[in-house]
Formats: structure tokens, C-alpha cells, sequence
């Protein structure tokens, strides 16, 4: 497999993660984008393990690791969701909070995991920790605004003892020029890096001037699910 150029990061914004890969994972209008976050079930399996599922642009990173999240059954029910691993189990830590879009608008909601392992309420914290989003309906009907549950973004990473803003990206750290990225998708042979690369800048492009639904009406609402 043809590897990204070197310097090359993965690190979205929490906006490109719900306004972009999230809404097009929801409305499944690009396909391309599951060879940047794949689909998978985060609580089937311990947090070590998940790196290695990760998608092509980050399974060399140590930090941090994306996720899509399908809904489970009970929870589709309106049943509370199982967080439990063989091992551990993740619990939630602090207030949800509102992830936001460049014009001021609220685009969804970010709950805030720890994993333990053993059994709660006695279980072990440990360094994993994980970052939920989900996506706000574009076009509800009413004033009220309502959260999609079809499925999730997971941010898994590491707690390294550096705060972190992951809702912004790091001083002086930029993509490589977009000519780098099409050399690289001319040079490739297998074909799977350039989607990669194709989408990342989709991403990039379509965020700029983009409107999102909101709004300060009913927004209580909205952290509802981050309580169970």
C-alpha cells in the first residue's frame, strides 16, 4: 500500500467530523469515505485493540483513532446503551457539550468517555478516552432541534499528560500542498491511498460557507442521551 507523504496528519476539526464525514456517513452519499473511518463496534472490543482498525490515514498514528459507530439494538428501542467491554467498561465523565460550526451554529453534540477496567463501580481508569458526536437533523420539521441516532463518530485516543484541544488544529501543523496529494494519487498503484486522499480534501473544501442547522430553541434537548 502506497503510504501518505511524509509530515502528513490526520487531525479533523470537530466541525469536519460532524459536518463533513458524519452527515456524509448518515446520508451515505460517499462511500469513499469508510478508507478514512471505518465502521466498526468500539464495545466489542478492548481499546487497545481498535488502532489496528483504524482507517488508512491514521493507523500509524499514536495518539488518536477514528471511528463510525453503529446504534445498537436495545438502544435503537430507547433502551440504554451497553458500554461494557469483556474486560472493562466506558463511562461517561463531565457535561456534554455543544460542537459548533464556523458561523456560530450548533451542528451537535460531544459526550466524553473514560474506560475502566474491571467491573463499575470499582473498576481501574486508564489512559483511554473517547470523544462521541453525533449529528443534529438538517431539516427538523419543528423548532425543536433533534439529535440522529443511526449511528455515532468515535474519537478514541490517548491521554499523553499534555492538554489537547482537539477541536482546533495544532499551531503550525498544515496538510501538505494539495499538488503533494495529487503526485501522490498519480504515483499510487493500488488505489486506496488516493480515495483517502481524494476525500480528506473533499472535506476540506466543503466545509467553507457551508450554513448548518441550529438554533438556541431546545437545545437542552439535545444532551439528553449523554445522561444514560
Amino acid at each position: 500500500m502506497e503510504e501518505m507523504p511524509t509530515g502528513f496528519r490526520f487531525y479533523p476539526t470537530e466541525e469536519e467530523l460532524v459536518s463533513f464525514y458524519l452527515r456524509n456517513k448518515l446520508e451515505e452519499t460517499r462511500r469513499d469515505i469508510n478508507c478514512v473511518i471505518p465502521l466498526i463496534n468500539v464495545y466489542q472490543l478492548e481499546p487497545w485493540h481498535l488502532p489496528k482498525h483504524s482507517g488508512e490515514v491514521c493507523r500509524g498514528d499514536s495518539e488518536q483513532w477514528f471511528f463510525f459507530v453503529p446504534s445498537q439494538e436495545r438502544e435503537v428501542r430507547g433502551g440504554r446503551p451497553s458500554r461494557t467491554t469483556a474486560l472493562g467498561y466506558w463511562k461517561a465523565t463531565g457535561s456534554p457539550s455543544y460542537v459548533y460550526s464556523s458561523d456560530s451554529k450548533v451542528i451537535g453534540v460531544k459526550k466524553s468517555m473514560v474506560y475502566y477496567t474491571g467491573k463499575a463501580p470499582t473498576g481501574r481508569k486508564t489512559k483511554w478516552k473517547m470523544n462521541e458526536y453525533r449529528a443534529i437533523k438538517e431539516d427538523f420539521p419543528t423548532s425543536i432541534p433533534k439529535l440522529r441516532h443511526e449511528l455515532s463518530l468515535c474519537r478514541l485516543y490517548v491521554v499523553s499528560g499534555s492538554s489537547r484541544a482537539f477541536d482546533r488544529r495544532p499551531t503550525g501543523l498544515v496538510p501538505p500542498p494539495r499538488e503533494m496529494m495529487i503526485n501522490q494519487e498519480n504515483e499510487s498503484r493500488g488505489g486506496a491511498t488516493s480515495e483517502c486522499a481524494r476525500i480528506f480534501w473533499a472535506s476540506e473544501s466543503s466545509i467553507s460557507g457551508e450554513s448548518h442547522a441550529g438554533g438556541s430553541n431546545g437545545l437542552e434537548n439535545l444532551v439528553e442521551w449523554a445522561k444514560v
